[in-house]
């Protein structure tokens, strides 16, 4: 819920659900670079391939990795290069390749 405190417009926010940007002025997926006039004059096309290279400028910028199972983009803040995706997953973020646990 945004409240309206009169203060400077809101635009950039993070869904508390998933934690994703969105525009808050115009309810949809963020816009970085542009303004929310020059995003909704962007045909259905032009918007899908913005919001793609807009991704994969994230992805470079942060270094993130695809999880070899589900394709989900994870990021490694710290500790040590093994990761356990959501989907239950475990594999190295150097290499990409799956762990195997010998219990």
């Amino acid at each position: 819920m945004f409240v309206d405190d009169g203060g400077e417009s809101l635009t950039l926010s993070v869904c508390p659900n998933c934690r994703r940007l969105f525009c808050a002025q115009c309810k949809v997926a963020w816009h970085g670079g542009m303004s929310c006039g020059e995003f909704q004059k962007m045909e259905g096309s032009e918007i899908d391939e913005k919001e793609e290279e807009m991704v994969m400028e994230l992805v470079k910028r942060n270094k993130w990795r695809r999880c070899p199972s589900c394709s989900f983009y994870v990021e490694k803040i710290s500790g040590c290069l093994h990761i356990s995706c959501r989907c239950g997953f475990e594999f190295c973020y150097g290499c990409e390749s799956g762990i195997l646990l010998w219990i």
